[in-house]
């Protein structure tokens, strides 16, 4: 993790926000950072994210949402190679959102289900966010684009609807995950954990190797997670860190101020 902060994405984040609002003065930040690297959990845009909002409130700019959400950009770009919106997003608006076009920002909120639940299993591996960027390659078959908007859609309608058995229906990723699977060991076997416990669906979170699954409820979710985290066991080894949490409506914000 750089300490300079031309090398660092909150540090980044956080000279491109003092630049926005003509601010010439310097500041120190502190970052206690709660995931882990190159786990696919979004931990760059976490810091960005939480990087702007902090020197936003620290300065009082008052910048609104789009506009921290820009500067988040410049971080993010550093951290994940690119700058997009699927990360530093959600972070920043909290809940779902449909990023509409990353630049200018068009975040479209999205509803949450009553009771809407996410697991998070993090096995004991490491990938690196460019190697499965890479395997991604540069072109999609028409068929399997068709049925990612299809999906996507519906699981839109799903989240608009409380409509669990077509959420569980549209949790299907047939771009990504299929050239990702041979990172993580056992992939399907855990799916098929995930499922039997009673998830909705179960994939990779971004690059991996996290894996996520949605359940309608905590009292599901728990099951599930146990599932999880005994497949993964099985099929991977290590102890796997287990996150359960509903869907947060809220975005990153500050929790406490400095006395001084």
């Amino acid at each position: 993790m750089p300490r300079e902060a031309s090398r660092n994405t909150a540090g980044l984040a956080a000279q491109a926000l003092l630049a926005r609002v003509g601010e010439s003065r310097g500041l120190a930040l502190s970052i206690r950072k709660g995931l882990p690297l190159s786990s696919g959990l979004g931990g760059s845009a976490a810091s960005a994210v939480a990087s702007v909002v902090a020197v936003d409130a620290l300065i009082g700019s008052g910048l609104p949402l789009d506009a921290l959400m820009a500067c988040a950009f410049d971080g993010e770009r550093l951290g994940a190679g690119s700058a997009h919106g699927d990360n530093i997003a959600p972070a920043l608006y909290g809940g779902f959102v449909l990023v509409r076009v990353a630049n200018p920002p068009d975040v479209v909120r999205l509803p949450i289900p009553p009771g809407l639940t996410a697991v998070v299993v993090h096995p004991d591996l490491e990938i690196e966010t460019a190697k499965a960027r890479a395997l991604l390659g540069d072109t999609v078959p028409l068929a399997d684009a068709i049925r990612e908007w299809a999906n996507l859609g519906a699981f839109v309608d799903a989240l608009h609807r409380n409509d669990f058995a077509l959420m569980a229906r549209a949790l299907e990723d047939t771009i990504a995950e299929p050239r990702r699977a041979a990172l993580v060991p056992g992939l399907a076997t855990i799916k098929r954990a995930a499922a039997g416990a009673g998830a909705l669906g179960c994939s990779l979170s971004g690059s991996g190797p996290a894996l996520f699954a949605l359940c309608q409820d905590a009292a599901t979710a728990k099951g599930v997670a146990s599932a999880m985290s005994a497949a993964v066991k099985s099929a991977i080894g290590g102890e796997a860190r287990i996150y359960l949490s509903p869907i947060a409506p809220a975005g990153a914000r500050v929790v406490s101020a400095c006395a001084s």
